[in-house]
Protein backbone atom coordinates (compact mmCIF):
# COMPACT_ATOMS: atom_id res chain seq x y z
CA UNK A 1 0.00 0.00 0.00
CA UNK A 2 1.33 3.44 -0.95
CA UNK A 3 2.04 5.67 2.04
CA UNK A 4 -0.22 8.76 2.09
CA UNK A 5 1.38 12.17 1.66
CA UNK A 6 2.58 13.57 4.98
CA UNK A 7 2.50 17.40 5.15
CA UNK A 8 4.92 17.44 8.08
CA UNK A 9 7.43 18.86 8.73
CA UNK A 10 6.15 22.31 7.83
CA UNK A 11 8.87 23.70 5.57
CA UNK A 12 7.30 27.17 5.52
CA UNK A 13 7.70 27.48 9.28
CA UNK A 14 11.32 26.43 9.03
CA UNK A 15 11.90 29.05 6.34
CA UNK A 16 10.21 31.77 8.43
CA UNK A 17 12.30 30.86 11.48
CA UNK A 18 15.41 31.05 9.28
CA UNK A 19 14.30 34.54 8.12
CA UNK A 20 14.53 33.52 4.47
CA UNK A 21 13.32 35.95 1.82
CA UNK A 22 9.84 34.77 0.85
CA UNK A 23 7.68 36.52 -1.75
CA UNK A 24 3.93 36.13 -1.42
CA UNK A 25 0.58 37.35 -2.66
CA UNK A 26 -2.79 38.15 -1.07
CA UNK A 27 -5.97 36.18 -1.78
CA UNK A 28 -8.97 38.38 -1.05
CA UNK A 29 -11.56 37.24 -3.60
CA UNK A 30 -12.67 34.23 -1.54
CA UNK A 31 -12.65 32.09 -4.66
CA UNK A 32 -10.90 28.77 -5.34
CA UNK A 33 -10.38 29.59 -9.03
CA UNK A 34 -8.42 32.77 -8.35
CA UNK A 35 -6.52 31.05 -5.52
CA UNK A 36 -5.61 28.20 -7.87
CA UNK A 37 -4.37 30.63 -10.54
CA UNK A 38 -2.15 32.40 -8.00
CA UNK A 39 -1.01 29.05 -6.65
CA UNK A 40 0.28 27.93 -10.04
CA UNK A 41 2.33 31.13 -10.41
CA UNK A 42 5.00 29.95 -7.96
CA UNK A 43 4.82 32.41 -5.07
CA UNK A 44 6.46 31.23 -1.85
CA UNK A 45 3.26 31.84 0.10
CA UNK A 46 -0.32 32.98 -0.30
CA UNK A 47 -2.42 34.71 2.35
CA UNK A 48 -6.07 33.65 2.40
CA UNK A 49 -7.80 36.51 4.14
CA UNK A 50 -10.68 36.19 6.56
CA UNK A 51 -10.44 39.65 8.13
CA UNK A 52 -11.26 41.86 5.14
CA UNK A 53 -12.58 39.23 2.71
CA UNK A 54 -15.95 37.38 2.75
CA UNK A 55 -14.50 33.97 3.63
CA UNK A 56 -16.13 31.36 5.82
CA UNK A 57 -14.97 27.86 6.76
CA UNK A 58 -16.34 26.36 3.53
CA UNK A 59 -14.62 28.87 1.26
CA UNK A 60 -11.39 28.53 3.25
CA UNK A 61 -11.41 24.75 2.67
CA UNK A 62 -12.27 25.17 -1.03
CA UNK A 63 -9.21 27.39 -1.48
CA UNK A 64 -6.99 24.96 0.42
CA UNK A 65 -8.15 22.23 -1.93
CA UNK A 66 -7.38 24.48 -4.90
CA UNK A 67 -3.82 24.90 -3.62
CA UNK A 68 -3.07 21.20 -3.10
CA UNK A 69 -0.80 21.06 -6.16
CA UNK A 70 0.74 24.47 -5.57
CA UNK A 71 4.28 25.21 -4.38
CA UNK A 72 2.87 28.15 -2.39
CA UNK A 73 2.40 27.74 1.36
CA UNK A 74 -1.14 28.77 2.40
CA UNK A 75 -1.42 31.22 5.30
CA UNK A 76 -4.79 32.05 6.81
CA UNK A 77 -5.74 35.29 8.49
CA UNK A 78 -8.84 34.63 10.61
CA UNK A 79 -11.31 37.42 11.25
CA UNK A 80 -10.23 37.44 14.90
CA UNK A 81 -7.84 35.60 17.18
CA UNK A 82 -10.58 33.52 18.80
CA UNK A 83 -9.81 29.96 20.00
CA UNK A 84 -12.85 28.23 18.47
CA UNK A 85 -12.23 29.86 15.09
CA UNK A 86 -8.56 28.87 15.31
CA UNK A 87 -9.46 25.27 16.21
CA UNK A 88 -11.76 24.94 13.21
CA UNK A 89 -9.14 26.32 10.85
CA UNK A 90 -6.51 23.95 12.25
CA UNK A 91 -8.84 20.99 11.82
CA UNK A 92 -9.60 22.17 8.28
CA UNK A 93 -5.94 21.84 7.34
CA UNK A 94 -4.23 25.17 7.93
CA UNK A 95 -0.72 25.12 9.38
CA UNK A 96 0.21 28.80 9.02
CA UNK A 97 -1.62 31.67 10.74
CA UNK A 98 -1.46 35.45 10.62
CA UNK A 99 -3.31 36.87 13.60
CA UNK A 100 -4.58 40.45 13.25
CA UNK A 101 -4.28 43.21 15.82
CA UNK A 102 -1.95 41.63 18.37
CA UNK A 103 -1.17 44.27 20.99
CA UNK A 104 0.57 42.53 23.88
CA UNK A 105 2.67 39.54 24.89
CA UNK A 106 -0.38 38.16 26.69
CA UNK A 107 -2.45 38.24 23.49
CA UNK A 108 0.41 36.60 21.61
CA UNK A 109 0.68 33.87 24.25
CA UNK A 110 -3.07 33.26 23.95
CA UNK A 111 -3.00 32.73 20.19
CA UNK A 112 0.01 30.43 20.44
CA UNK A 113 -1.83 28.40 23.09
CA UNK A 114 -4.90 28.17 20.84
CA UNK A 115 -2.79 26.54 18.12
CA UNK A 116 -1.22 23.90 20.41
CA UNK A 117 -2.55 20.69 21.91
CA UNK A 118 -2.15 20.27 25.70
CA UNK A 119 0.00 20.52 27.68
CA UNK A 120 1.55 23.32 25.58
CA UNK A 121 -1.85 24.83 24.71
CA UNK A 122 -5.63 24.52 24.76
CA UNK A 123 -6.50 23.16 21.31
CA UNK A 124 -9.34 20.63 21.44
CA UNK A 125 -8.59 17.15 20.13
CA UNK A 126 -10.22 15.57 17.10
CA UNK A 127 -8.70 12.24 16.13
CA UNK A 128 -9.74 12.38 12.50
CA UNK A 129 -10.04 15.62 10.56
CA UNK A 130 -8.79 17.19 7.35
CA UNK A 131 -5.70 18.60 9.06
CA UNK A 132 -4.32 15.10 9.72
CA UNK A 133 -5.60 13.68 6.40
CA UNK A 134 -8.57 12.16 8.22
CA UNK A 135 -6.29 10.10 10.45
CA UNK A 136 -3.84 8.96 7.78
CA UNK A 137 -0.94 10.97 9.28
CA UNK A 138 0.04 8.65 12.17
CA UNK A 139 2.37 11.05 14.00
CA UNK A 140 0.22 14.16 13.57
CA UNK A 141 -0.76 14.64 17.23
CA UNK A 142 2.79 14.01 18.45
CA UNK A 143 4.43 16.47 16.06
CA UNK A 144 1.90 19.13 15.07
CA UNK A 145 2.66 21.51 17.96
CA UNK A 146 6.10 22.07 16.42
CA UNK A 147 4.70 22.61 12.94
CA UNK A 148 2.25 25.50 13.33
CA UNK A 149 3.40 28.93 12.18
CA UNK A 150 2.22 31.91 14.24
CA UNK A 151 2.63 35.40 12.80
CA UNK A 152 1.57 38.39 14.91
CA UNK A 153 0.28 41.46 13.09
CA UNK A 154 1.46 44.79 14.52
CA UNK A 155 -0.92 47.57 13.51
CA UNK A 156 -1.59 49.79 16.53
CA UNK A 157 0.32 52.10 18.85
CA UNK A 158 -0.05 49.61 21.68
CA UNK A 159 1.23 46.79 19.50
CA UNK A 160 4.15 48.98 18.47
CA UNK A 161 4.92 49.79 22.10
CA UNK A 162 4.91 46.09 23.00
CA UNK A 163 6.50 44.69 19.85
CA UNK A 164 9.67 43.44 21.51
CA UNK A 165 7.73 41.58 24.20
CA UNK A 166 5.48 40.09 21.50
CA UNK A 167 8.49 38.97 19.45
CA UNK A 168 9.98 37.21 22.49
CA UNK A 169 6.89 35.06 23.12
CA UNK A 170 7.76 31.42 22.56
CA UNK A 171 5.89 30.18 19.51
CA UNK A 172 5.68 33.55 17.75
CA UNK A 173 7.59 32.91 14.54
CA UNK A 174 7.18 36.26 12.84
CA UNK A 175 5.90 39.82 13.06
CA UNK A 176 3.76 41.29 10.30
CA UNK A 177 3.38 45.01 9.74
CA UNK A 178 -0.12 46.22 8.89
CA UNK A 179 0.87 49.38 6.98
CA UNK A 180 -2.58 50.91 6.57
CA UNK A 181 -3.79 50.50 10.15
CA UNK A 182 -0.39 51.41 11.54
CA UNK A 183 -0.39 54.65 9.55
CA UNK A 184 -3.87 55.43 10.89
CA UNK A 185 -2.76 54.70 14.45
CA UNK A 186 0.11 57.16 14.03
CA UNK A 187 -2.15 59.89 12.64
CA UNK A 188 -1.26 59.55 8.96
CA UNK A 189 -4.33 57.97 7.37
CA UNK A 190 -3.53 56.51 3.94
CA UNK A 191 0.13 57.49 4.06
CA UNK A 192 2.29 54.54 5.15
CA UNK A 193 5.31 56.23 3.55
CA UNK A 194 5.14 59.15 6.01
CA UNK A 195 8.51 59.46 7.82
CA UNK A 196 6.93 58.77 11.21
CA UNK A 197 5.29 55.57 9.95
CA UNK A 198 8.51 54.51 8.24
CA UNK A 199 10.38 55.12 11.48
CA UNK A 200 7.91 52.86 13.29
CA UNK A 201 8.38 50.18 10.65
CA UNK A 202 12.14 50.42 11.01
CA UNK A 203 11.73 49.94 14.75
CA UNK A 204 9.78 46.72 14.13
CA UNK A 205 12.50 45.56 11.73
CA UNK A 206 15.16 46.35 14.33
CA UNK A 207 13.26 44.37 16.95
CA UNK A 208 13.02 41.49 14.50
CA UNK A 209 16.78 41.57 13.98
CA UNK A 210 17.54 41.76 17.70
CA UNK A 211 15.22 38.84 18.51
CA UNK A 212 15.96 36.84 15.35
CA UNK A 213 12.30 37.10 14.37
CA UNK A 214 11.16 37.36 10.75
CA UNK A 215 9.22 40.49 9.76
CA UNK A 216 6.68 40.67 6.93
CA UNK A 217 4.48 43.25 5.22
CA UNK A 218 1.88 43.74 2.48
CA UNK A 219 3.32 46.01 -0.22
CA UNK A 220 1.42 46.00 -3.55
CA UNK A 221 3.45 48.96 -4.89
CA UNK A 222 6.67 47.60 -6.42
CA UNK A 223 8.80 50.54 -5.29
CA UNK A 224 7.60 50.08 -1.71
CA UNK A 225 8.11 46.32 -1.78
CA UNK A 226 11.71 46.68 -2.94
CA UNK A 227 12.39 49.29 -0.27
CA UNK A 228 11.03 47.00 2.45
CA UNK A 229 13.17 44.10 1.23
CA UNK A 230 16.20 46.39 1.43
CA UNK A 231 15.15 47.38 4.98
CA UNK A 232 15.40 43.74 6.00
CA UNK A 233 11.74 42.74 5.84
CA UNK A 234 12.00 39.12 4.78
CA UNK A 235 8.51 37.98 3.78
CA UNK A 236 6.64 40.41 1.56
CA UNK A 237 3.29 40.19 -0.20
CA UNK A 238 3.84 42.03 -3.47
CA UNK A 239 0.22 42.12 -4.65
CA UNK A 240 -3.28 40.73 -4.40
CA UNK A 241 -5.72 38.88 -6.64
CA UNK A 242 -8.11 41.82 -6.42
CA UNK A 243 -5.42 44.35 -7.34
CA UNK A 244 -4.12 42.23 -10.20
CA UNK A 245 -7.57 41.90 -11.76
CA UNK A 246 -8.44 45.55 -11.20
CA UNK A 247 -5.21 46.90 -12.68
CA UNK A 248 -5.18 44.53 -15.64
CA UNK A 249 -8.84 45.28 -16.37
CA UNK A 250 -8.23 49.03 -16.37
CA UNK A 251 -5.21 48.65 -18.66
CA UNK A 252 -7.18 46.47 -21.07
CA UNK A 253 -10.05 48.99 -21.18
CA UNK A 254 -7.65 51.86 -21.81
CA UNK A 255 -6.29 50.08 -24.88
CA UNK A 256 -9.68 50.25 -26.55
CA UNK A 257 -11.71 52.92 -24.78
CA UNK A 258 -10.50 56.20 -23.34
Amino acid sequence: MTEPYNPLPNQFRQDIIACKTLIGCWCGLANPYSAEILGQAGFDWLLIDGEHAPNDIQSFVAQLMALKDSPSAPIVRPQWAEPVIIKRLLDSGFFNFLFPFIESAEEAEAVVAATRYPPQGIRGVSLSQRGNKYGYVPDYHATINDNITVLAQIESQKGLDNVEAIARVEGVDGLFIGPSDLSVALGHFGNPMHPEVQEAMQHIVDVGKSTNTAVGILAPVEEHARKYLEMGISFVSVGSDLGIIKNATLELRKKFKE
